[in-house]
């Protein structure tokens, strides 16, 4: 086990924020059915009427359904919200932790920029940003920590069978980013490792090149922020 390092004692004083989405599909155009988070003992769980079709294999897949303008999950009748209630929200558990980072597994190929399309519209794009350090993708982190595993898939769920041992409900988004808390903590990776996979709303196409350290001066939390324990989308 390595020492630690000054980086990784700055990176611990950053909480974590563990998030996903469950969605209408897979496509461009799909919209978010499910966000959740969770941080330390905190948690945020909402849901919305999508206004598009859910698919298919995303129903078959997530249980969700939509009768009569309401949302049921594995035939049972869910509360929801507004899409803009949903947004703002996750906003306000964001700033109650004091500019977390959030980590998630394939987000910046899908979470993420499905996120960025309904700030956008919402016209709440900067105040999001300006609530985070950042986002972290777990996926591209697990094959580079992970690469001599000789695993056959990097998917959330196949991680989590094969190296906790653990079967769960995949495809509910609470209980996805409880699961990936759990992975998190059994990947300790370093804050020079986490840093390599760091991105923004705005680099989501591009390879994040802002040094840790500089980000840190630049984004000093609150002293009130909390700490996490260090405890989806499938894909190889």
């Amino acid at each position: 086990m390595q020492p630690e390092t000054d980086e990784d004692e700055n990176f611990k004083q950053h909480p974590l924020v563990f998030f996903d989405l469950e969605t209408t599909g897979l496509g461009q155009h799909c919209e978010i059915i499910q966000l959740a988070a969770v941080s330390g003992g905190h948690s945020l769980n909402l849901y919305v009427v999508p206004r598009c079709r859910i698919e298919r294999a995303a129903a078959r897949v997530t249980g969700f359904k939509v009768r009569g303008q309401r949302l049921y999950l594995d035939r049972r009748l869910v509360f929801t919200n507004s899409l803009r209630e949903v947004v703002v929200s996750f906003i306000a558990f964001l700033q109650m932790l004091g500019r977390p980072l959030i980590v998630g597994h394939n987000i910046r190929h899908f979470d993420c920029p499905l996120l960025a399309r309904a700030l956008d519209e919402l016209d709440l794009r900067a105040q999001f940003e300006g609530s985070v350090l950042g986002c972290v993708d777990t996926l591209p982190l697990a094959r580079e920590l992970l690469r001599d595993r000789g695993l056959q898939s990097f998917g959330q769920e196949n991680l989590v069978k094969e190296l906790l041992g653990i079967n769960y409900k995949a495809h509910d988004a609470l209980e996805d980013v409880r699961a990936l808390k759990t992975l998190f903590g059994f990947l300790q990776p370093t804050a020079e490792v986490v840093h390599r996979h760091m991105f923004t709303l705005d680099t989501l196409d591009s390879k994040p090149t802002v040094p840790w350290n500089n980000m840190r001066k630049r984004t000093s939390p609150p002293a009130e922020e909390f700490q996490t324990d260090g405890e989806s989308k499938e894909t190889t």
